[in-house]
């Protein structure tokens, strides 16, 4: 893990005062980093039979895509509003500054369909939760959830509502 740690770029003072960004664009462009990376995070998901794997926008999708090819299962993009066609299946979710939604079309996973959730980072919680119900209510059986980065301060595990396994790669 400490290679790709590496790779992961501290930036004091962003995008605030007082908070320190964690910034992957230096992994994601790291071919062999990258390859490492996505080797890891698919590593507890072997053999347990995922077939779609959903990714949380927008950085979600960048790691849920290809850990979907690596799974060999097909990939479903869970966006903010406006950005996917009808039908679709919305969840309301709080934030700490608000509150936000997440969508999927409405045949995005199928009955019982196994499902994984991805997203790059794991903060407060409220996103990953959202997905979760969303993978509920869109019908899939929950494998579990993989994140890149659990900044583990911040709490975000308590609010995981499911026995399903929470993966974090990193944690901060």
């Amino acid at each position: 893990m400490q290679s790709i740690r590496s790779l992961i770029r501290d930036v004091a003072d962003f995008p605030k005062p007082g908070i320190v960004f964690r910034d992957i664009t230096p992994l994601l462009a790291d071919a062999g980093g990258f390859a490492r990376c996505i080797d890891a995070l698919a590593e507890p998901w072997q053999g347990s039979g995922v077939q779609a794997v959903c990714g949380i926008e927008s950085r979600g999708f960048i790691f849920g895509a290809a850990l979907a090819q690596k799974l060999h299962a097909g990939f479903v993009p869970l966006r903010k509003p406006g950005k996917l066609p009808p039908p679709l299946v919305s969840v309301d979710y709080q934030l700490e500054y608000g509150s936000d939604r997440l969508q999927a079309r409405s045949d995005a996973l199928r009955p019982g369909e196994r499902a994984l959730i991805v997203d790059d980072v794991l903060a407060t919680g409220g996103t990953l939760d959202a997905a979760r119900s969303l993978v509920e209510r869109l019908g899939g059986e929950l494998v579990g959830a993989s994140v890149l980065i659990e900044l583990a301060g911040l709490g975000g595990r308590a609010r995981w509502q499911s026995p399903a396994r929470l993966h974090a790669l990193l944690s901060y």
